[in-house]
């Protein structure tokens, strides 16, 4: 990690340093995203929560199987008694002596066994904890669909970014030698007496407005190229023009319509209700009855000079235990209420996470139309500027135009071309942005070439650990007469385990 640190970093520098003189072989957007989608340290670190948030499920479901375990042990006790005073003639000469004897005694055992204990029934305890874990599991896919659709927008913006600044330091070098050539000529004509010293010195101010914009150029080309190498992993080269993005919509209400149904947040939050749901069941819960089955087999010798004659003192245990709960002193109501009060919080976060998505598609569209406006203006500016910087240049040469007039108009022309530049670059991030709002801009959708990561494989992978083949009737009978998950007026009619199994979990539920 530290060694690939260090190459970012020094590709960072290169970038800075040489501006253009990187190496000259194509690349594009495509093997940008690839790379960005198999190395992105932020996308990395958000697949390995999701298998770790994948493990609350072995967890939950651990609570279906027995729990096994062995003691031994040995003790010693020492027991001393008050002192006991006697008179006893000890010498016989008749006279009774004081005799003080004191008591003690001591013992030792010894004992090794072992113990199983079996969940028969938690009125859903169990069961309903396996079904938060696994809303959980959901709702960290669709976090991880949002940090993927993050770092693709942060792609596409730090590409685009990169092509922009390259065309307009083109821009500015070939301003640059225009104004040169300028310069010489109104030199020239200065040295013959056809104008004054008064043009040279417009000349020459429009040269050196020119270096300093090619300065600023360069610093942002700069700029731009580090920040290329942070999200896709490596210095930009010579980079090809964006291709179309796929699938964008021309209708608002269709790009609504999706956004509601695919955007991450909003199912995210969704399955974050359906475990709050599942949490309130599991605390209503805790006031019914379960049966738990014990077996405990072993051995105890109250010497341990008999401890090799244990096995032949063997004992075996087995029963079942049915717990009720009388009094808590208010914590299951309690439990109760907060989950409640946890489960209205996540039904609101759904209509709040909805309305965000309204918010994000109305302000990504506008910007779609918006940017698509100005580009269209741009292509018309660029092509008046150009017929108007020539016209001007030749009735200069013919004495109708000053030298102002036709340093007027280069920058007139640089401005339009700097501007349809940055008008390009501003439309296509508006329109990934829009499908980043629809919840559309993934890895796999911008480069179908693409290994995709598969979270599905992961959990698929570890949720039998430990299992155990009575695992699925105990899972049956915890939820026979368990409370039941009511409030989700929002969740889908599949249950939570279905969703989980299922190779595509796209659909945001709807009213």
């Amino acid at each position: 990690m530290l060694k690939r640190s260090r190459v970012l970093a020094s590709a960072a520098v290169v970038a800075l340093v040489t501006g253009l003189g990187a190496p000259a072989w194509a690349e594009t957007l495509k093997d940008a995203i690839a790379l960005a989608y198999q190395t992105n340290p932020n996308l990395l670190a958000q697949r390995a929560s999701q298998r770790a948030l994948d493990e609350t499920v072995v967890q939950a479901r651990s609570g279906l199987r027995p729990t096994l375990g062995a003691s031994a042990g040995v003790s010693y006790t020492r027991s001393d008694f008050p002192p006991v005073t006697q008179f006893v003639d000890t010498n016989n000469d008749g006279i009774p002596d004081t005799q003080i004897t004191t008591r003690s005694s001591d013992s030792n055992s010894g004992n090794v066994g072992v113990s199983l204990s079996q969940n028969i029934w938690t009125a859903g305890r169990v069961a309903r904890a396996i079904d938060q874990a696994q809303a959980g599991v959901l709702a960290g896919r669709e976090n991880l669909r949002s940090v993927e659709q993050s770092v693709m927008l942060s792609v596409i913006q730090a590409y685009v970014s990169v092509n922009r600044d390259m065309q307009i330091l083109a821009i500015r070098q070939e301003n640059l030698r225009v104004l040169q050539r300028q310069l010489e000529e109104t030199s020239a004509r200065f040295e013959v007496g056809e104008i004054t010293r008064t043009d040279v010195a417009q000349a020459e101010a429009s040269l050196a407005q020119s270096q300093s914009d090619l300065a600023n150029a360069q610093a942002q080309l700069s700029t731009s190229r580090a920040t290329y190498a942070a999200v896709v992993g490596q210095s930009p080269t010579e980079l090809e023009a964006a291709p179309v993005l796929p699938a964008v919509p021309t209708d608002f209400d269709a790009a609504i319509e999706t956004a509601l149904q695919r955007n991450p947040g909003v199912l995210a939050a969704t399955y974050r209700q359906q475990g709050a749901e599942a949490a309130v069941a599991a605390a209503r819960a805790e006031y019914l009855p379960s049966i738990r089955a014990t077996a405990s087999y072993g051995g105890a010798t109250n010497d341990l000079r008999d401890l090799g004659e244990l096995a032949d003192r063997r004992s075996f245990t087995a029963g079942a235990t049915l717990s009720v709960p009388l009094f808590t002193g208010g914590l299951n109501r309690s439990r109760v209420a907060q989950a409640l009060e946890q489960a209205n919080a996540a039904q609101i976060n759904v209509e709040a996470q909805r309305r965000e998505v309204l918010q994000s598609v109305s302000a990504a569209y506008a910007q779609v139309l918006s940017a698509r406006a100005s580009v269209a203006a741009g292509e018309e500016a660029v092509r008046a500027a150009s017929v108007a910087a020539e016209g001007v240049r030749q009735e200069a040469q013919v004495g109708l135009r000053t030298t102002l007039d036709v340093l007027n108009q280069e920058v007139t022309l640089r401005a339009s071309q700097t501007g349809l530049a940055t008008a390009r670059a501003a439309e296509y991030v508006a329109r990934a942005s829009l499908l980043a709002a629809m919840g559309q801009l993934e890895g796999p959708a911008l480069n179908p070439a693409v290994e995709t990561y598969d979270p599905k494989a992961n959990y698929d992978r570890v949720q039998g650990r430990g299992g155990l083949p009575w695992d699925g009737v105990v899972e049956t009978l915890d939820r026979v007469a368990s409370p039941p998950i009511v409030g989700a007026v929002d969740a889908p009619d599949a249950p939570i385990d279905a969703q989980l199994k299922s190779e595509v979990v796209r659909t945001a539920p709807r009213n």
